[in-house]
C-alpha cells in the first residue's frame, strides 16, 4: 500500500497534482492511500514552503509543480522500488 499525501491550500495546481498522482497510481496499477493535507501547519511540518508538495510514504518528493503523467510514473515507481 503506497500512501500520498498532497499537500496544498487548494489552489488549481493542488487540485491538479492531486488528479495526476491518482491517475499515475491507477495507470501502475498501484494499492493507494490518498490524502489532502491543506493545514498549512501540517503542511510546514513536513519542510515544504511551497505548494503543491507531493508526500509519498511520509518522504516529501515533490514541490512546487505539477508534473506530467509520464513523469509522476516514473517518481512513483522509482519511490516504490527504491525507497
Amino acid at each position: 500500500m503506497v500512501t500520498m499525501q498532497i499537500l496544498g491550500t487548494g489552489c488549481p495546481k493542488c487540485t491538479k497534482l492531486m488528479e495526476v498522482a491518482k491517475a499515475a497510481a491507477e495507470a501502475l496499477g498501484l494499492e493507494y492511500q490518498l490524502e489532502k493535507i491543506s493545514d498549512i501547519n501540517k503542511i510546514m511540518s513536513f519542510g515544504v514552503m511551497m505548494t503543491p508538495g507531493l508526500v509519498v510514504n511520509g518522504k516529501v518528493l515533490m514541490v512546487g509543480k505539477v508534473p506530467g503523467l509520464e513523469e509522476m510514473k516514473t517518481v512513483l515507481q522509482k519511490e516504490i522500488h527504491h525507497g
